[in-house]
């Protein structure tokens, strides 16, 4: 379905005059998205309601953004659902516009700009979610691409470039594959077709730009590049943000922290148990990178948990809207806007805030937390005092039950520049078989790990391919004769706790499941970029864990986290504390802020008993 473009006045308002100088997410951005709530149905009255509560309550505690989460183009009629064709709402460009039954305002070719102006007019910023390169049904349709600068068909080589010259079919969402796909950003169409984009959000008066399925196991840094330098050209101050971050990894993170704000590092993160356990490495790995508060897009750029599912919920891919109460327990609650907060992510509440209970907000707006949050220093997930006995903190459980630690060899992504991606090496079979195998470096006597290999799908076989690819594009099987072959990445989006192990699904020409085999023995993804690798995953079934952090007024933060399935007693000393965070050890005064207790005089350790999947917060003041 198309909308007919309504051009725009590109002169810069006060508004932007004002703003362009500020740095970008100078603090770690906190808001609200409809995801967790509505997934994809929202409608522009339920957004308002949300977005005007928000004001009223959040925006004094710091809370600024309002996020409209994904398929906002998408009409919301029977056969609609997340991976659906055809039900998508574009204009001649074969840009997404706002489908005008869920969102009437944006008839007439306005796109979100009435929306926009209403959430400028409480004093908030309008947020958007926004999916890789071109859409499967603009690409279909072989809409021409808007040249910004002259406000007509792009034109180059003495012709006008269409849909089908730039979009990249062998390289859709891995998870979404009739939604998205990319496109081809070495030719000035591709750049000029992005460039459109986000100057028509810019149009709109979008502050914040959430940009899905370009990062982590779905890596485009290509495209995540022409996004921020469009960006950065823009006169309008737009913040950046990557989603999700399946597999994400410091070393990856490197490639991309200076072109964005903020970026995810896990998978979807829902109100359940393990995947808030699955946060614990993941905050410790990117704290001790040093990439928390680094130099973004034109300010800085942070390290993101993922949203806040707590209140009032839906379902994952649900086609209907909020109808349940947060899973967590108030323990489980606290543990995660605990770690969020002294780990500085982002807070991006996800609950329907017109059914906002007293407890969530509390937690929410607590000023402990908030104050970590945005003001904190030298956060640290802190190991010496993690172990047991001589380092300070100690720990038992009521029955002293032993942690069961489970090995998985899973696969893993990683830039070719690790040096952990060179273990792959060619085994020749007879019957001129041959497979490609991964071989243990620390352990010679375990069996390697191989999968057969075929050149992958020739246009003759049915498909076109190598379009955009190299001739050494390897197809790999679990068997020599069957149909399957390996995928990169899962063919459905993955939430925190699952560990993405690749997959296998019938042979297609879709790059997730090419592979190249380099003679330095790593093995590259064509869908992603990055490099294959067999890692060992010990899962713990609980364990403890503490973090501390510095206040800007000298106030020292201790934070207790009980991953255990029963109550555990953990004890710090101080002078472990104080070594580091590279203090003396002094007299401490302090105060534990779910308790509210009051602590008195500490003279040589902390301790508390902390419930089960529970923590504890302690402020200390040390002289």
């Amino acid at each position: 379905m198309f909308e007919r473009y309504s051009g725009h006045n590109h002169r810069e308002t006060s508004e932007t005059k004002s703003q362009r100088d500020i740095g970008r997410a100078s603090l770690p951005p906190r808001g609200w998205n409809s995801y967790d709530s509505f997934t994809w149905t929202i409608s522009e009255e339920e957004f308002l309601k949300n977005a005007e509560l928000v004001a009223q309550r959040l925006k004094p505690h710091g809370y600024q953004y309002v996020v409209v989460d994904f398929l906002w183009y998408r009409k919301k009629v029977k056969g609609a659902y997340t991976d659906s064709y055809g039900y998508d709402v574009f204009d001649e460009w074969g840009r997404m516009v706002p489908d005008p039954g869920r969102w009437p305002s944006s008839q007439g070719g306005k796109g979100f700009s009435e929306v926009a102006q209403k959430v400028h007019s409480m004093g908030l910023k309008f947020g958007i979610h926004v999916m890789r390169g071109l859409s499967k049904q603009a690409f279909d349709a072989n809409t021409l691409i808007l040249d910004t600068t002259t406000g007509k068909a792009y034109e180059e080589a003495g012709r006008q470039w269409r849909a089908q010259d730039i979009g990249i079919k062998e390289r859709t969402c891995a998870w979404m594959r009739n939604g998205f796909m990319s496109v081809n950003i070495k030719l000035g169409a591709g750049k000029a077709f992005l460039r459109s984009l986000h100057q028509q959000y810019a149009d709109w008066g979008v502050d914040f730009v959430k940009h899905d399925c370009v990062f982590g196991d779905d890596l485009d840094l290509d495209e995540i590049t022409v996004v921020s330098e469009v960006l950065n050209e823009l006169s309008r101050p737009i913040i950046y943000s990557l989603s999700p971050g399946t597999n994400a990894n410091p070393t990856m993170a490197k490639d991309v922290s200076g072109l964005v704000n903020m970026y995810r590092v896990t998978g979807d993160d829902w109100d359940n148990w393990k995947d808030i356990t699955a946060h614990f490495n993941v905050a410790r790995d990117f704290s001790a990178a040093n990439l928390v508060g680094v130099k973004g897009l034109k300010g800085k750029s942070w390290p993101d948990l993922d949203m806040l599912p707590l209140g009032w919920l839906t379902d994952p891919g649900s086609h209907y809207g909020p109808h349940r109460n947060c899973n967590l327990s108030l323990d489980e609650q606290r543990t995660q806007v605990t770690l969020w907060s002294m780990v500085r992510s982002p807070l991006i509440f996800g609950g329907d805030m017109r059914k906002l209970d007293d407890t969530t907000f509390s937690l929410l707006t607590n000023p402990t937390l908030l104050e970590i949050n945005w003001f904190s220093s030298n956060n640290m997930e802190a190991c010496s005092l993690s172990s047991s006995g001589k380092h300070g903190l100690t720990h038992h459980s009521e029955d002293r039950e032993k942690i069961n630690v489970l090995e998985t060899r899973v696969l893993a992504l990683r830039t070719c520049r690790d040096v952990k991606a060179n273990g792959w090496s060619t085994k020749v079979l007879d019957n001129d078989l041959e497979q490609v195998c991964w071989e243990e470096k620390s352990n010679k006597r375990k069996a390697p790990f191989c999968l057969y290999k075929r050149a992958a799908l020739s246009a003759s076989e049915g498909e076109m391919v190598n379009k955009h690819q190299n001739h050494r594009n390897l197809h790999l099987l679990v068997t020599e004769r069957r149909e399957y072959c390996f995928g990169a990445t899962s063919n459905r989006k993955l939430t925190a706790k699952e560990l993405s192990r690749g997959s296998f699904s019938r042979c297609r020409s879709h790059t997730n499941q090419m592979w190249e085999l380099n003679y330095n023995g790593t093995l590259v993804n064509s869908y992603s970029g990055l490099c294959a690798t067999m890692d060992i995953v010990k899962a713990s079934s609980g364990g403890v864990r503490s973090w501390l952090a510095t206040g800007r007024r000298g106030e020292i933060y201790l934070a207790f986290f009980n991953l255990n399935n029963q109550v555990t007693e953990m004890l710090a000393k101080i002078s472990d504390i104080a070594k580091a965070i590279h203090a003396k050890s002094s007299k401490c005064t302090g105060r534990e802020v779910w308790s509210g207790n009051n602590l008195g005089a500490i003279k040589d350790s902390i301790s508390m008993s902390v419930k089960a999947h529970g923590c504890a917060l302690f402020v200390l003041n040390c002289k």
